[in-house]
């Protein structure tokens, strides 16, 4: 039980800006094996997100709570999945080759393609959280932070890490993940969108998985056309690709269904 307490610390002393005890122990081999635990981080960040709605919802306008609960995913995780997003709309913007796509990517500098993507993935999420009444965007949080979590660590389980060193920016990333540890993150990722689903009774929400793994097909062909696996930046777009579509399907279904 220490050995797994000590896991979820490391994901979340890498996954998140929130303070751990400093004694926490990490190697590389921790990093791969605590990748179990990301979807469960997505458990905090969504607890965080659902807090700030909670507390503005009735006093703000709805468009302000929203805006809140989006700046305090970013806080929560000091915009590491938004920054790997935007490197990696930079480096499959402009480049053209293996080596010259990951050289952008690990460059510290935001380009226009990044820019652009960045500002107007932010806005498809506010947007389609806007189209929902405060209660069922508390319901698409606990749904979008774990799962997309989670479509993030099946990519390090069906492809390959393809940086040959850390000259980089320095961005932990786990560079593989057992089928044990991929079935509990499953757990922790599908389990929440399960539980929304049930409380909703409303079972066309089944709809979004198929949306989710489209969306994962493009990304997971995208990089193994371009670059032969994943980087940490794919990783953090995948997470943001997932959790927009999430967003989106919720916004798309709410029209008629929920």
């Amino acid at each position: 039980m220490k050995k797994q307490w000590q896991l979820l610390l490391t994901a979340i002393m890498f996954y998140t800006r929130l303070p751990v005890p400093v004694s926490t122990p990490y190697s590389p081999d921790m990093l791969n094996k605590a990748t179990r635990y990301l979807p469960l981080v997505g458990w905090i960040t969504g607890a965080f997100m659902i807090a700030v709605l909670y507390v503005f919802g009735g006093i703000a306008p709805r468009i302000v709570s929203v805006l809140l609960c989006i700046i305090m995913s970013v806080w929560v995780t000091g915009a590491f999945h938004e920054d790997g997003f935007a490197d990696m709309c930079d480096g499959f913007g402009g480049g053209w080759t293996k080596e010259r796509i990951l050289d952008i990517m690990k460059d510290s500098r935001i380009g226009t393609y990044g820019m652009l993507g960045l500002l107007l993935l932010m806005a498809l999420k506010l947007t389609s959280l806007l189209s929902l009444p405060i209660n069922k965007v508390m319901l698409a949080v606990i749904a979008a932070q774990p799962l997309s979590r989670f479509m993030a660590v099946t990519i390090i389980y069906t492809h390959i890490y393809v940086r040959e060193n850390e000259d980089s920016k320095s961005k932990p990333v786990s560079k593989g993940i057992s089928l044990p540890d991929l079935l509990l993150a499953g757990c922790f990722g599908l389990l929440p969108f399960v539980l929304v689903m049930i409380y909703l009774q409303n079972y066309t929400l089944l709809l979004i998985i198929p949306a989710l793994l489209l969306a994962r097909w493009y990304m997971a062909r995208l990089m193994r056309k371009w670059i032969g696996g994943y980087t940490g930046d794919c990783l953090g777009a995948v997470q943001q690709i997932s959790e927009t579509v999430i967003y989106l399907s919720f916004c798309i279904l709410a029209w008629k269904y929920i």
